[in-house]
């Protein structure tokens, strides 16, 4: 038997981002954990990352939204920001969201709901914004090949920040049903 702390906040937000990365950053260490996974979108989160993980042996690999996520051809991280990421040999994945990608845009044209768009909305309703994104973006990591399936942390949140962080064995896209989420770090209590 296993003994550990959840850290709860009170409400979701930006508010929390570096708690959430302080309380993960710490208990990758504990746990000789060799990977954490972020989403950052303009680099907010990736730069509190850095900030906790500066002089530890931790690999950081930054999700980010894919190309004309907000706007056509554009970008949501600008160039010296991923550049600077870069340079303190922060991974950076830009990929289509794997829980909606294209399935989103045939329901947004078509109408109803896709498998997949379920089982992203269940995540979110039942956990939260943040651990929808934590799963999300360890099947990115995975299906690109910057983390290997072994257990990671993860941290997300919603549009700017973080307020979630997990401990969880990833898996690829592909064979989706044998992530496993092992450990919650910390989460917001109210979810909305």
């Amino acid at each position: 038997m296993m003994e550990e702390r959840i850290y709860y906040f009170e409400k979701p937000g930006k508010e929390n981002t570096d708690d959430a990365v302080r309380l993960a950053v710490e208990r990758a260490v504990e746990r000789g954990i060799r990977y954490i996974v972020f989403a950052s979108s303009t680099g907010y989160t990736a730069r509190k990352v850095l900030e906790h993980a500066r002089g530890r042996d931790l690999n950081l690999v930054c999700v980010t939204y894919h190309t004309g996520f907000y706007e056509e051809g554009k970008n949501s991280m600008d160039e010296e920001t991923e550049r600077f990421l870069r340079e303190n040999e922060v991974k950076i994945v830009r990929q289509s969201h794997m829980l909606s990608g294209v399935e989103r845009s045939m329901s947004r044209k078509l109408g109803g709901a896709s498998r997949v768009e379920a089982i992203a909305e269940a995540l979110r309703a039942l956990f939260g914004h943040g651990l929808k994104v934590c799963v999300e973006i360890a099947i990115m990591a995975a299906d690109s090949g910057a983390i290997p399936i072994e257990e990671v942390v993860t941290i997300g949140g919603r549009s700017r920040g973080a307020d979630t962080a997990v401990i969880l064995r990833p898996a690829h896209m592909n064979t989706f049903f044998n992530m496993e989420i092992r450990e919650i770090i910390c989460m917001p209590r109210n979810k909305r």
